[in-house]
């Protein structure tokens, strides 16, 4: 198991940033390594931080403003080489067609359930560390 992760978490608001961190914890499961974070509130930061590498698992705000999750994560599956494994916050559940449509790996409804956060993180973490960067779940969960 690698020594920790990193786990990019995109959003224009520091409440649900915090939530995101909040609710992974230190390590959102015992059979996956410890999370560092990496919080952008920009794509410009976004797809710097991406640029740079290193990075395990993406989360992205699907309601954050000017760009979107749901977008960014479009925009980076077709942009990024390896591009790591995003998990999208959707605003509701109708959202997850919208989440497919982004080629999110997985994504969850704000605000944040913890539980049902962690287990979707670990979830990606999981695959990432079996594929490399470029593992997926394939499946979107609302």
């Amino acid at each position: 198991m690698q020594s920790s992760a990193t786990v990019l978490v995109y959003s224009d608001d520091a409440n649900t940033r915090e939530q995101v961190r909040l609710a992974a914890g230190r390590r959102p499961a015992a059979d996956v390594p410890p999370v560092e974070f990496i919080e952008c509130a920009t794509l410009p930061a976004v797809l710097k931080a991406l640029d740079g590498g290193g990075i395990d698992v993406c989360v992205l705000d699907g309601e954050a403003a000017p760009a979107g999750g749901m977008g960014v994560c479009r925009q980076i599956k077709d942009e990024v080489f390896r591009c790591p494994p995003v998990l999208v916050l959707i605003g509701r559940p109708q959202d997850s067609w919208l989440a497919t449509w982004s080629r999110a790996d997985a994504a969850v409804t704000l605000p944040v359930e913890p539980v049902e956060f962690a287990q979707s993180l670990a979830a990606l973490l999981r695959r990432g560390a079996g594929a490399g960067a470029a593992g997926a779940v394939g499946t979107v969960r609302a």
